[in-house]
């Protein structure tokens, strides 16, 4: 399997109100969990990741891709280029309340290659951890890093996507609380 980055110029940040299928992404590595009333699907692909948040019948689809992986639109809820500092918040039926935040920081090489370092390290230790082959440029390749927080009435999932060949980091932060 190529594991390999897009460019992080090419990224989206995309929220659906449905499931979407599982065969539209490659799949490095998936968790599930259950807790209280809900239940998550978080996988790290290979552009991004996936969250599916199911709660009474309402599901949540989350997604980080390259805007050149055509998803459908239908019941598209949220579509953000992956640039800069973004936060938004939704409303759903049933009191579902989801909350999102992602920043793209461009970083000094030497910042970006500590982080990487330390995002390695802690990472083995904890949550879910993905190496990417390098695309040749950069010795090393690109990192995911997912940390996931489960609560009786909340999921919190931090993200964390490096980008060798253009010195970046994306963060991201999603909430899915029931009332």
């Amino acid at each position: 399997m190529l594991t390999v980055r897009p460019k992080v110029a090419e990224l989206v940040f995309e929220l659906y109100g449905r499931p979407l299928h599982p065969e539209l992404f490659e799949v490095c590595a998936s968790r599930s969990v259950q807790r209280g009333t809900y239940e998550a699907k978080i996988e790290i692909t290979g552009t991004g990741h996936v969250i599916t948040w199911r709660r009474e019948g309402l599901t949540l689809t989350e997604v980080v891709t390259s805007a050149h992986h055509p998803l459908p639109e239908k019941r598209r809820l949220m579509c953000y280029r992956l640039k800069g500092e973004r936060s938004d918040r939704m409303e759903c039926r049933g009191g579902v309340c989801y909350e999102m935040s992602f920043q793209l920081e461009p970083v000094d090489p030497q910042i970006f290659w500590t982080f990487q370092e330390e995002l390695a390290r802690n990472g083995q230790q904890q949550g879910m951890l993905q190496r990417f082959d390098s695309s040749g440029r950069m010795a090393l390749g690109a990192l995911s890093y997912i940390s996931i927080e489960t609560r009786n009435r909340s999921l919190r999932v931090q993200a964390f996507h490096t980008f060798p060949d253009d010195y970046a980091i994306v963060k991201c932060q999603s909430l899915f609380r029931t009332p």
